[in-house]
């Protein structure tokens, strides 16, 4: 075996390979997208444009993944095979959020390869932490996800403008086959080339395992046969009175997502033109995306699972805050049928399930030393898989995602990397895992995944089976139930792949031909783009909280230069200086708020802490956001401008919000300029606040200010009387503000 030699590349570890070297060498000539499957090889293209770029320009490298495990399972690559003088643990480091942004910093500074989940690194850029100047190379790792409001996106465009040498490299195995998705990933990160490669190629064959693909098939039981019944009855009924209100409405049999996602487009127009019929198909639409729901559960997941559901609905039905569609649904006869009839499953009767434990039985049997990896869609499948390989003597644990669903408890990021260590070294032999568990994810000797069902992603699809058949022959078994959705998705993923497999394929002859064919940036657009910001923090500054970072104007304002610090606030989404405190609301947020929770209350709370309280209202059509009478929107509005004295403005988008943060912020900076009018006239509620309000009225001093003062010195008497030295002991009191209230106190009145 031949092995890549490189001065940066631990010697005698990175096996040579024509097409990996052959991308990366392209790669070092301008941003390109690698399009591979999964087992190829990605990280090795990775390792060996990042020693090549360390090499001949020096500076930093930053890989990007978008989870905690596949950033470890980067870092333990690179800290073995990259060679930076000895020192390639110290120099290699992860960021994955959970030391102190203090550390971070000078983590940074002193780190030469940074691998990190995009999150973290978007939010220490926005506040200022540390900059992209000097990465010299930014690796974008599953970047299929760069679209939308995606962390990807912003730091591409952040680095791009701001490194002194940029240049991106992007990997995927899969971008999917809609073209419109890959012209936007193409465009957000400022692609110039794209290399693919497929099992077919002539430089990739030689170092191809076989994979063996079967399909299992299994039929419906009476009891599950019988619940579809009454389900689609209930949603025939729905359907029907859709019609009724004057809607084109497919029949149930070819009741699918996307004509679901095209009935609720009509209907939003219909709301946003006042129709009173559009609330109330908003509703009847609500409740026949619940049923559809619990019609894919019994296709494909199985009677306990869609015993679950059916109580959950009925439970969301009786309760004080259900929506309407729960309460119709639970107390539709036909419901309380089909729920009659679930009490009494005790036992699970999906053929799927039923199958599932001989054949991993067999299979490991056959190859004691064997991984498998069963992908499911939901987490309570994957309980139940576990739960009953676990009873029949199959060692097997789950791997599902961080976040808590009712009473299904989620992994950390930690206990993520726990299980998949676990896995590797053969505690167990079975993974039976969500969505969580097809990117990236690098867990050798995988030689068998199953698919528990199809799913119609051409993306997931392709994700799940490169899990197996890296280091051998590897095996797919999917598991489809006859005349079932299982069928259609099976069909729908194959048409995807087949599709995304010829666009690839395309793309790569326009690249070749010409770069400014079909969907590729030039080098000379890419230059009218890029520039570089001559000063990284110029603007007026704004504090932003910290749970307001996932918002697309935290962005833009980096973007529009403000000088940004993030912490938590008590009130609030930004504060601008000692006197603003600013809430921001997108049109649904505002009403739900005002309907579900109390929005009044919280509003008061801000205006209560500030001088300059104000409120966004980001979005369009906030009266038609729910099925609610104006007048209840008009009144809150009125209530918190006349009442509560805040300020609110109305912005259209995201941008448009950042926009207007930004005059207030320049605005409030530029003291001396404005002249303030008189000050507004407020009704105390107590002698708290009035002495509040008049140490507040000192310049720059503000209500969070003087509560410290009243709080240090114990009355407006002892705050006037106090010395400079002891208004400097005060937490934000600084040595201006300490002279203002020592001189205007003491000062006569002319």
């Amino acid at each position: 075996m031949e092995y890549i030699s490189h001065p940066l590349i631990v010697p005698d570890k990175v096996e040579k390979r024509l097409y990996q070297f052959s991308i990366a060498m392209r790669a070092l000539d301008g941003n390109t997208l690698v399009v591979i499957p999964t087992g190829l090889g990605k990280t090795a293209i990775a390792l060996i444009v990042a020693a090549s770029r360390l090499y001949s320009t020096g500076g930093k490298v930053l890989m990007l993944a978008p989870t905690k495990p596949l950033v470890e399972q980067h870092l333990r690559y690179f800290q073995t095979l990259l060679n930076l003088s000895g020192e390639t643990v110290g120099k290699c480091l992860s960021f994955t959020g959970e030391a102190a942004p203090a550390s971070r910093t000078a983590e940074w500074e002193a780190a030469t390869v940074i691998l990190a989940t995009p999150q973290v690194i978007k939010n220490d850029i926005i506040a200022g932490r540390y900059s992209l100047r000097d990465v010299s190379l930014l690796i974008v790792d599953e970047a299929h996800r760069a679209v939308g409001n995606y962390a990807y996106v912003f730091l591409a465009g952040r680095y791009l403008e701001t490194a002194v040498e940029p240049l991106l490299l992007a990997m995927t195995a899969s971008p999917g086959g809609n073209q419109e998705k890959v012209s936007d990933i193409i465009e957000n990160l400022q692609i110039e080339h794209v290399e693919t490669r497929s099992y077919d190629d002539p430089d990739v064959k030689p170092y191809v395992h076989d994979k063996e693909f079967e399909v299992i098939q299994v039929t419906l039981p009476d009891e599950l046969k019988a619940a579809l019944e009454e389900l689609h009855s209930l949603i025939e009924h729905r359907l029907h009175q859709l019609r009724e209100m004057g809607f084109p409405v497919p029949d149930r049999k070819n009741l699918s997502m996307k004509a679901l996602q095209e009935l609720s487009a009509l209907i939003q127009q219909r709301i946003s033109e006042r129709d009173a019929k559009g609330f109330a198909a908003a509703s009847v639409h609500a409740e026949c995306m619940k049923l559809r729901h619990a019609v894919n559960l019994a296709e494909s997941q199985g009677c306990l699972v869609l015993k679950g559901y059916l109580d959950k609905l009925s439970a969301e039905g009786a309760a004080p805050g259900g929506s309407k569609a729960s309460k119709r649904i639970a107390e539709d006869i036909r419901f309380l049928r089909l729920l009659e009839m679930a009490a009494g499953w005790t036992e699970e009767c999906h053929p799927k399930l039923l199958a599932l434990p001989g054949l991993i039985g067999q299979l490991l049997d056959d190859h004691p030393d064997s991984r498998i990896i069963v992908f499911a869609t939901y987490r309570d499948t994957v309980k139940m898989i576990v739960d009953i390989l676990s009873a029949r003597g199959i060692p097997a644990e789950r791997f599902v995602g961080q976040a808590t669903k009712d009473s299904e408890k989620g992994l950390s990021q930690k206990k993520q990397i726990a299980v998949l260590n676990r896995f590797r070294e053969g505690e167990f032999r079975v993974l039976v895992a969500t969505s969580v568990g097809e990117e990236g994810l690098d867990i050798p000797s995988t030689d068998v995944v199953i698919f528990y069902e199809p799913v119609p992603s051409e993306i997931r699809s392709i994700q799940r089976k490169g899990r197996t058949g890296r280091h051998g022959t590897g095996r797919v078994i999917v598991m489809v139930t006859r005349q079932t959705s299982d069928e259609t998705f099976r069909f729908v993923s194959q048409s995807r792949e087949k599709a995304m497999n010829r666009q690839m394929t395309t793309l790569n002859r326009k690249e070749k031909g010409d770069v400014q064919a079909g969907l590729l940036i030039s080098p000379e657009e890419k230059a009218q783009v890029r520039g570089v910001q001559e000063e990284f923090f110029g603007g007026p500054h704004v504090v932003i909280d910290d749970r307001e970072l996932v918002s697309k104007v935290a962005e833009h304002l980096s973007s529009a230069g403000a000088h940004i610090t993030v912490e938590r606030l008590e009130f609030g989404d930004y504060q601008i200086g000692d006197r603003i405190l600013v809430e921001r609301k997108t049109t649904r947020d505002f009403v739900d708020t005002l309907i579900e929770r109390d929005l009044l209350g919280q509003v008061r709370g801000m205006a209560a802490v500030c001088v300059k309280p104000v409120l966004i209202i980001e979005g369009i059509d906030l009266y038609s956001q729910r099925d609610i009478h104006p007048n209840a929107i008009r009144g809150a509005l009125a209530a918190i401008g006349v009442n509560f004295g805040v300020a609110i403005f109305m912005t259209g988008s995201s941008q448009d919000t950042a926009e207007l943060l930004m005059v207030l912020a320049r605005r409030e900076a530029e003291e001396g300029i404005y002249e303030r009018g008189p000050s507004q006239k407020w009704i105390y509620q107590g002698n708290a606040e009035a002495q509040e309000a008049i140490i507040a009225a000192f310049p720059d001093i503000g209500l969070k200010h003087a509560r410290s003062l009243l709080e240090s010195f114990g009355s407006i008497q002892g705050v006037l009387n106090a010395e400079k030295e002891d208004l400097l002991k005060v937490a934000g009191i600084g040595a201006k503000k300490a002279e203002r209230i020592y001189e205007l106190s003491r000062l006569p009145y002319p």
